[in-house]
């Protein structure tokens, strides 16, 4: 098992007294010597992976053009993005348990500016691979934050409030996630008809390859602010007073196999194809969109609908969970609803069918917040290997929009999207309905309020 273990003297030495009190805060997510610092401190940093994160929607539009790519190439936006998290969670995980939260948060920001600055330049100079590398570096420096974010967040209360506290650092995640594809279409693609004009106006190649370095290289000075902003971020946390928490294993009797039951890997399996889910809700709606009709200009500000709506989901499920709904419940209804707005949009044609596929952003934004904490409270003795394995998890993004990419061609665009949505809102409702059941028999694997 995994505790979180505060370094910090203040905490340490308060009166012994007030021992109960002070375990209270800290069951609630507080630090009598900090505060709300904490708590604050880690909703900057999800603001911080969804700005970054959300930037993979409009990426694949605006590679699509600057590197004339079909929808195989541009995926490879996010394969490459998240295919950092399934080579880099072991490494992470142990960097993070060695150097702590607060070092490992630095490190991983330091590590995020250096991805960006490559990209930017690379992009700028019309290198495909280059720009590549740049966003795996960029998904290490994410995978490092992330094995430290998401179990802190988890471990600050009691299991039963862990999806509401997860679900509130996803607000500011998402709220990123809905403004860094508007500023970034307004600053980088701006002008994205009058370029597809001047391509199809070029005399020669030259022509061409002149008005499609002038589009890259627009987005060499936003990146290079971006990776002054990370380094800034890492300056100021380091100086922040942030407490030095560590994950250590509460009973060294225990054993180090890192044995989990049945549920726990399947629920890391589950998701996997989760991050995948939304990955394509986010950013395939826009070749999604481009295949139903909607012009390049406005298919651009499509993954800024979709966090709009799972921005909504969270306010819902911050409302709803556990107060009116025990978790894995919600979780189950969620999946139900991911399917109905398939099955709707597969009915309705253009526009209609495109909205419908904006508003599974409601339907996935309570998936992860209940996902996540649910396995590390069913991984027993395995939590260390669990919380690794979850983040290699989000890998998922990396795979299926590449196979939706693929099916493209073979089945079409609403057939693939949609007979692979439909598939994987099945296996996690299948997956939500087995944890209803086993939670029936035991009271620790079922829905508390």
């Amino acid at each position: 098992m995994l505790r979180i273990h505060y370094n910090q003297g203040a905490a340490q030495t308060a009166p012994r007294q007030k021992g109960n009190d002070l375990a209270q805060h800290r069951m609630a997510g507080m630090d009598s010597a900090h505060g709300m610092r904490p708590l604050a401190v880690m909703a900057g940093l999800f603001f911080i992976i969804g700005f970054v994160t959300w930037l993979n929607g409009p990426l694949i539009t605006f590679v699509q053009v600057a590197f004339g790519l079909g929808p195989v190439g541009a995926f490879l936006v996010p394969m490459c993005f998240y295919l950092s998290y399934l080579v880099c969670a072991f490494p992470a995980m142990g960097l993070a348990r060695r150097m702590g939260l607060r070092d490992g948060i630095v490190l991983a920001l330091v590590i995020m500016a250096a991805g960006t600055s490559v990209f930017g330049e690379c992009v700028g100079g019309r290198w495909y691979p280059g720009a590549l590398a740049g966003l795996s570096v960029l998904g290490a420096g994410l995978t490092l934050l992330q094995v430290t974010v998401n179990p802190y967040v988890t471990m600050l209360g009691p299991p039963q409030g862990a999806a509401r506290r997860i679900a509130t650092m996803g607000i500011a995640n998402k709220v990123s996630g809905i403004i860094a594809p508007i500023i970034f279409s307004v600053l980088v693609m701006y002008d994205i008809g009058d370029v597809m004009t001047h391509l199809a106006n070029a005399g020669d190649r030259e022509q061409r390859e002149a008005v499609l370095a002038t589009f890259a290289h627009a987005v060499v000075m936003p990146y290079r602010c971006l990776a002054v902003v990370l380094l800034l971020v890492a300056l100021g946390l380091r100086h922040a007073g942030l407490p030095d928490i560590r994950l250590v294993d509460t009973d060294d009797t225990m054993p180090r196999s890192g044995r989990m039951p049945v549920r726990a890997w399947v629920g890391i399996a589950v998701v996997f194809i989760y991050v995948g889910v939304e990955v394509m809700a986010g950013d395939a709606i826009g070749v999604y969109g481009r295949g139903m009709g909607i012009s390049l200009g406005q298919a651009r500000f499509l993954t800024s609908l979709t966090l709009g709506a799972m921005l909504a989901g969270y306010a819902a499920g911050t409302v709803m969970v556990p107060a009116l709904c025990g978790a894995v419940r919600y979780l189950l209804s969620s999946t139900v609803l991911g399917m109905v707005l398939c099955f709707a949009a597969t009915m309705m044609p253009g526009v209609g069918s495109v909205l419908c596929v904006a508003l599974l952003g409601l339907a996935n934004a309570m998936m992860m917040p209940i996902l996540f904490p649910l396995v590390l409270q069913v991984a027993g003795n395995g939590q260390y290997l669990a919380t690794a394995l979850l983040v290699m998890a989000f890998s998922g993004g990396a795979f299926m929009p590449q196979l939706f990419a693929g099916l493209i061609p073979v089945v079409g665009m609403k057939p693939s999207f949609m007979g692979i949505m439909l598939l994987a809102y099945g296996i996690i409702g299948g997956y939500a309905l087995w944890m209803e059941r086993a939670g029936r028999s035991n009271p620790d694997l079922g829905d508390r309020r």
